[in-house]
């Protein structure tokens, strides 16, 4: 008995590690370049697109601010519906499993 309710408070345990890594991973930004610094793009630690930086000796258009929200517009379109695919694959491949409301799949 005493081997269970070690495990469990390991697992517990494990379980706070594992949101406290979720917490970090989530705040997290990171800057990506292309073009030598030509472009810069901001993405959480989910994925998801902050901000994006075009410089401007890339166009004639002074309307670069547009293209920019366009662009995150679209990565957001994008993003959402794979993860709409992915939840969607997921209920069926675990349809009929005894898994607990509310855990996201794939960890």
């Amino acid at each position: 008995m005493r081997d269970i309710m070690g495990m469990m408070g390991k697992v517990k345990e494990m379980q706070a590690k594992m949101e406290k890594l979720q917490e970090e991973i989530t705040s997290m930004e990171v800057d990506g370049q292309s073009g030598g610094g030509l472009v810069t793009v901001r993405l959480t630690g989910k994925g998801d697109l902050r901000s994006l930086k075009i410089d401007p000796s890339l166009f004639k258009e002074d309307d670069i601010e547009i293209l920019e929200d366009l662009i995150v517009a679209a990565h957001k379109d994008a993003k959402d519906k794979a993860e709409a695919m992915t939840a969607e694959r997921t209920r069926e491949l675990t349809a009929g499993l005894p898994i607990p409301p509310g855990m996201k799949l794939p960890f």
